[in-house]
Order: C-alpha cells, then structure tokens, then sequence
C-alpha cells in the first residue's frame, strides 16, 4: 500500500503537505463563503461539491504533470510561446467581455483565461534564458534583452484587460532576474524607468478615465446578484450575468475602456479615511465588509461556518476568501495561511538548490514566486494595502481553469524536485 502511494505522490514531500493543506483550507471556506450562491440557485452542496471536482481534476492533472520529466518542458517553450500569444490576441479580438473586460476565450465550451496560461509560459521562458546566459559571474548582460524581447508584447497583451495580472508577471519577472543574477547595472534603471512610468500611467489613467457614478440601489442589488449567480469560471475577474444566469457581454469602448475602472480604484484607494458611520456601503461594499470581516475576528475566529459577512461580499468566495478566512479563523488562521505560501516558496528555493543545471532551478523558483507573489497580492487586497486588484487566492479561492493551472504549476515544481539531476554532494560536506 505505501509503495502504491508512493508511486503517485512523487517529488517533495513537503510541497505534498502545503498542496493538500491548501486545498483542505479551500473546500472548507468555499463550503462556508458561498451562501450567496446556495441562496441563489436553490443548491446548498452544489457550489462546494463543484469546487471539490476541480480540486480533484486539478490532483490528476497535477500528477501527470510530476510524471513528466524536467527536461521536456523546456521543449514546450517555442510552442507555449506560440499559443500564448495567438490566445492573448484572440481573447483581445473576440474574447468574452465580462465586467467590461475581455479577459475570456472559449474552446469546445471550455471557457478560460489565456493570461493564466501565459503567466506560466513567461516564467517558462524567462528561465530558460537565464539558464542559457549563465556564467561564472552571473547572467551575460544580453539576458535581460532577450527576456525584455520575448516577455514585453505579452506582457501589454495582456495589461490591456489585465492590468493587475501584468502587473504581477513584471514583479516575478524582476524576482527571477535577481536570483538569476542579471547585472544590477541593468536592473537599476529598470526599477527607475518602472517608478517613472508609473508615475506617468497614473497621471495618464486620472487624466483620461472618467470616475464611474455613484450606482442606484436597483444597480447594486443587480450587481449583486449578477456577481452571485455567475462564478462558475470566476478566474481573476467578477463574471458579470443577468438576473437569469445568461452572461452579459458588454461591449469594450476602445483599447482604454478599462481607465475608467483604474482611475476609480485609484481614487478610492487614495482617498482620505472615512469615520465608519459615513462610509458608504452601497458604493464600496467589496472593501466595506472585508474590513468589517477583519475587524471582528479577533485572535481566534467565530469558527468554520459562522461568517457573517460571507452575506455581504459578492466575492466572499473568490477574491476576498481572504477576509473571509481572517473572520472564521481570526489571526491564527490567517497566519497559518500565509505560512504556508512562505513554506512552498522556500521549498521551492531549496528544491532549486540542490537541481545541478539551471534551467529546472530557475523554472521551480519562478512558479513559486508567482503563486506566492499573486497570494499577497490578494491578500493585501484584503486587508486594504493595497487598491482592489481581482487577483484570487491560488489554491484556496474558487475558481475554474485558474485552480487546475496552478495544480499544473505545482506538478512542474514536484517534477523538478523528482527528476531534475542533483548535485553531487561530497564526502567532506556529509561528514560536517
């Protein structure tokens, strides 16, 4: 019997616990933020009974993908880029338009995000350039060349509808640079231009976007129950339907039609502290209720199942399952969460270590940095540091094809940590 487990659950032991621990964590929480949806469609078991199933489809993709050998992904890379950029086009052309963002393709009635897939095919390449520009000093000054070449028109790609998801792959980008030690020559002007260009992107979204109106009480209970009903496939954004579950595919204005939604985020996240008796709760209900969540968790958590305002938060279940998480299991909770995001990263980091070549090392650091960097960005999401982003929790929110491609992303780290060929480790240093 062991050796039967054995065989299926190869590769880090300790990336194993994180995974299933996660996923525990998520099944658990979906089960209880999800009332909106059990009110909803009548169904009290159907949402957590539909995440369970991608969890459990993520689990068998994610042990083909440890089965595969480190070494053939980085024959995928020219394919993966290929299909990467014809989806990113296609999603821009004729994708699914859901809260005003293009974000959706759908494929033989698969529907899906292509940034989830090219967020991987980045960190892809990225180390394979780094791997093949090593020497003994470092990575040739032409790797951040090549890696500005190949990365940039995907990266606009896909900030066009995704701002906060380019955002994301530019930081693990510059990360993996760091570890792959591209000349600091190099990256300091890179961070310089990046301030600049902010500061001129800021400037350019106020001056262009236009502050989206107060809505109606009519608006905000349609929004509400459009945000309920339609999270079958909720990736990173809010699928906007009808009263009747139909999408609704609203119509983009342009390639800045998304400046009116930056410019308004912006807004509220610069805007001067409200006493709590004159905050508006209809126009800020997301992050209204996501602090008041918070606010009375205290150390320990009312306990699985007894959240209050899953009630309140439309996305209670997806990009704010966070809060929810912090009002159930209190600070505790909450940092066992984050603790376990820090364990995969070092693992990873440790896995990386003992690989012999590059490549492998540079791809598990990659992936890790990414699922870890995307899991503070929701989270600083949900204790108010940062603007309101979209990004969901990997592993733990629900969601569709987003949660089967991170489990991919796992199964690539456990490859590597399986087959990648070790460093030879001398007698001298086993007897230290």
């Amino acid at each position: 019997m062991n050796k039967t487990l054995g065989n299926i659950f190869k590769g880090d032991k300790v990336v194993w616990m994180v995974f299933f621990f996660l996923c525990i964590i998520s099944v658990v929480e979906v089960f209880s933020s999800s009332s909106s949806l059990t009110y909803k469609g009548g169904n009290y078991w159907s949402p957590v009974i539909k995440h369970t199933g991608i969890l459990v489809l993520g689990l068998f993709c994610m042990v083909v993908t440890l089965n595969v050998k480190c070494k053939y992904f980085k024959i995928l890379t020219p394919f993966m880029f290929i299909i990467s950029l014809v989806l990113l086009v296609w999603v821009l052309v004729a994708g699914t338009a859901t809260n005003d963002a293009s974000r959706w393709v759908s494929f033989f009635g698969l529907q899906f995000q292509p940034s989830e897939i090219a967020k991987g095919t980045i960190v892809l390449m990225c180390a394979q350039i780094l791997s093949a520009t090593q020497t003994e000093k470092g990575a040739d000054k032409h790797a951040f060349l090549w890696i500005a070449i190949v990365t940039v028109p995907m990266i606009c790609l896909i900030a066009v509808e995704n701002l906060s998801t380019a955002a994301l792959i530019c930081a693990t980008l510059f990360m993996m640079m760091v570890v792959g030690r591209v000349p600091w020559s190099q990256l300091g002007p890179l961070l310089g231009g990046v301030a600049i260009l902010g500061v001129l992107g800021i400037a350019f979204i106020m001056l262009v976007g236009n502050e989206e109106p107060k809505p109606t009480v009519e608006e905000v209970v349609a929004t509400e129950q459009v945000a309920s009903v339609s999270q079958t496939d909720a990736d990173n954004a809010n699928t906007a339907t009808l009263g009747d579950g139909k999408t609704e595919k609203k119509k983009s204005g342009g390639i800045l039609h998304r400046a009116s939604v930056w410019k308004t985020r912006i807004m509220k996240f610069f805007d001067d502290p409200v006493a709590p008796e004159d905050y508006d709760l209809d126009k800020d209900a997301q992050v209204a209720y996501s602090r008041i969540a918070i606010a009375s968790s205290n150390v320990v958590g009312c306990g699985p199942g007894n959240s209050v305002e899953r009630d309140f938060l439309s996305q209670a279940f997806s990009d704010f399952i966070y809060a929810i998480i912090i009002e159930e299991l209190g600070l505790v909770g909450a940092f066992f969460v984050a603790f376990l995001y820090v364990v995969l990263l070092l693992r990873a980091g440790r896995i990386a270590s003992r690989c012999e070549n590059n490549f492998p090392a540079f791809l598990a650091m990659g992936l890790a940095l990414m699922l870890v960097t995307q899991a503070l960005f929701n989270m600083c999401v949900a204790v108010g540091i940062v603007p309101v982003t979209g990004q969901p929790l990997p592993l733990i929110s629900k969601g569709g094809t987003s949660t089967i491609i991170n489990c991919v992303y796992i199964g690539v780290i456990l490859s590597i940590s399986r087959s990648a060929k070790k460093k030879l480790v001398s007698n001298d240093k086993i007897m230290a």
